[in-house]
C-alpha cells in the first residue's frame, strides 16, 4: 500500500509542477498539496488519528 501511495503522490506532484509551468497556478499548487497529503512519507489521509504505521 505504501508503494502505491508513493507512486500516486509523485504523479500528482509532477503533474502539479507541469500545471504551474503552463500558467494555472491555483490548480498546480492544489495538486502539489494533494500529492504531499497522499504520500506515505508525510501526512497521509489514509491513516487514522492515533494509529501508528
Amino acid at each position: 500500500m505504501g508503494f502505491l501511495l508513493w507512486i500516486i503522490a509523485v504523479a500528482l506532484v509532477i503533474y502539479g509542477i507541469i500545471t504551474l509551468f503552463n500558467g494555472s497556478v491555483l490548480l498546480g499548487v492544489l495538486l502539489i498539496i494533494v500529492g504531499l497529503a497522499v504520500g506515505p512519507g508525510g501526512w497521509t489521509i489514509f491513516n487514522r488519528r492515533g494509529t501508528r504505521a
